[in-house]
C-alpha cells in the first residue's frame, strides 16, 4: 500500500494550491530615496532613483499596451532604448 492514497494526495495538491494562492504577491522593489542614505552615495542613489521610474514608465506603458509575458522583456529594452536616446 502506498504511503499516499489517491484521497490523500487530492486532499495535499488542494492544500497546496490553497496556500500558494493566498499568499502574498511579489512586491516590486521600492525606489530609492536619496535623502536617506548618507551623503557619499547620494549621487549613485539619485542616478538608481531614475533608472528606477524610467522602468517603471516603461512597464506601466507595456501594461497599457497589453504586452504579452514573452514579448515584455523585448519592448521594455526597447523601450528604455528609445528613452535612452532622448536623453
Amino acid at each position: 500500500m502506498s504511503l499516499f492514497t489517491e484521497a490523500r494526495l487530492k486532499q495535499l495538491i488542494f492544500f497546496v494550491a490553497a496556500i500558494a494562492l493566498l499568499a502574498a504577491p511579489a512586491r516590486s522593489q521600492a525606489l530609492v530615496d536619496p535623502d536617506k542614505v548618507a551623503p557619499e552615495y547620494r549621487e549613485a542613489a539619485e542616478k538608481r532613483r531614475a533608472e528606477q521610474i524610467r522602468q517603471r514608465e516603461c512597464g506601466l506603458k507595456a501594461d497599457l499596451d497589453k504586452v504579452l509575458p514573452r514579448d515584455r522583456t523585448a519592448y521594455l529594452n526597447h523601450c528604455l532604448d528609445a528613452l535612452a536616446a532622448k536623453q
